[in-house]
């Protein structure tokens, strides 16, 4: 896409946030709504739109829409969405969840700024609203990934640089993409962890897979059992994998892999630190959320 028409398509500076790293989907949605005069907002019929082609998430948090969808019956909605106008009438791009949220409240039509976003971004705004903003399941968050590094021809570590997180934590999310399908279900079912399926997708054969998974299900079995079980390389064909020479001692690399996965950002701990990464303050949120920490100003 040419410079001018870029411009034309996300505003002035807009394509800044698409291209420099890390990407922070408030800072694009802010941006959009500041710079546009309020006589530009208009109003669109709910009944008119679609969901953004590109919107990963295929769940949505039914009691979070309800307290939503109760706040916007009393205060109305604060916050345009932003569209884009179709053959028939609109797609979201941002604020699915007050489209849903309003049709709850019985509303007929709902505030938004209209633009004209190619394909290509469209994908990446969904994909970032919902990385940055929700708690995608892990096969979710995986497929969000893949379609990034496909549509946008990132690598993998260009793709971590503008999302803020770990190269591992991509790397370990893809590969829960060629586990079977019953074992990627019980991941979303959370039957076995992040943990446990980074160990699983090391593995060659389907099969032993399939049976370890069951045996973890069955026994209850430690990421640590697990990667002991397939140590052996006369029972087990492991995927070769990069050697790379070792940078710390191995209980370190091995919690860096964890918390990197637990967390889903770039974690180190070096010179008796743990260093955490977040892109922005939601992000944060996300991050103590998972922590189980309830910090409040």
């Amino acid at each position: 896409m040419e410079a001018n028409s870029k411009r034309r398509a996300l505003g002035r500076g807009l394509e800044e946030l698409f291209y420099n790293e890390p990407i922070a989907y408030d800072k694009m949605e802010e941006k959009i709504i500041t710079e546009t005069p309020k006589e530009s907002i208009t109003k669109v019929k709910l009944n008119e739109l679609r969901s953004n082609p590109y919107q990963p998430r295929q769940i949505f948090d039914e009691e979070a829409l309800e307290e939503l969808s109760n706040s916007i019956k009393e205060h109305g909605v604060f916050q345009p969405i932003i569209v884009k106008k179709s053959i028939k009438g609109y797609e979201i791009i941002a604020g699915e969840r007050r489209v849903k949220a309003s049709k709850m409240a019985g509303l007929e039509e709902i505030p938004a700024i209209i633009r004209d976003f190619t394909d290509e971004e469209m994908m990446e705004i969904a994909l970032l609203e919902n990385l940055q903003r929700e708690n995608l399941s892990a096969i979710e968050e995986s497929v969000a990934y893949k379609k990034l590094l496909e549509q946008l021809s990132l690598t993998q570590e260009q793709l971590a640089k503008r999302l803020g997180k770990s190269r591992s934590h991509i790397t370990n999310m893809l590969g829960l993409l060629t586990l079977p399908e019953d074992i990627q279900d019980d991941i979303s079912k959370k039957k076995i962890t992040m943990g446990h399926a980074r160990v699983l997708s090391k593995l060659d054969d389907e099969n032993q897979q399939r049976e370890l998974a069951k045996k973890v299900v069955r026994e209850d079995l430690s990421v640590r059992q697990l990667e002991e079980l397939t140590q052996s390389k006369e029972k087990f064909v492991r995927t070769n994998t990069i050697k790379r020479a070792p940078k710390k001692p191995s209980e370190y690399q091995y919690l860096e892999e964890e918390l990197s996965d637990k967390l889903g950002t770039k974690v180190k701990l070096k010179s008796n630190k743990i260093e955490i990464n977040f892109v922005n303050v939601n992000d944060l949120n996300r991050l103590l959320e998972i922590m189980n920490l309830d910090v409040r100003g």
